[in-house]
């Protein structure tokens, strides 16, 4: 994959909107479409791997993987890891990720509403 010029007019179109919009700086931190689904499933409490795994069947462990790691680097995420055999490794919600919680709540509020035709029928 090519590198990204730091330069270019959509990379300081980025930058200039995550520094004025904090909607913006949001969906950077949890944009995406698996990352709002595994903060769902740890807002819970803290989950092996293997039990996020389960709860998330449709998404490839790479995939999880990834976001997990991203999370963890993005301070949304806590993982520890227990020298055992075999490893026993779970994440949890920082500190940061906790703040969260409300902003999940309330996307999954918004999807019981919508699914339930609340907001009125689409227009054509």
């Amino acid at each position: 994959m090519a590198a990204v010029k730091a330069s270019s007019t959509i990379q300081e179109n980025k930058h200039y909107a995550l520094g004025l919009c904090p909607v913006t700086y949001t969906m950077e931190k949890i944009g995406g479409y698996w990352k709002p689904i595994i903060l769902y499933h740890l807002s819970s409490g803290s989950k092996r791997y293997s039990e996020l795994k389960r709860a998330i069947p449709a998404i490839t462990e790479k995939m999880l993987i990834q976001h997990l790691r991203q999370m963890e680097a993005d301070g949304l995420v806590l993982r520890e890891s227990r020298p055992v055999v075999p490893p026993y490794v779970t994440y949890r919600l920082s500190q940061a990720g906790q703040g969260l919680k409300p902003v999940i709540r309330a996307m999954t509020a918004w999807a019981g509403k919508e699914r339930a035709g609340e907001f009125g029928k689409k227009k054509k």
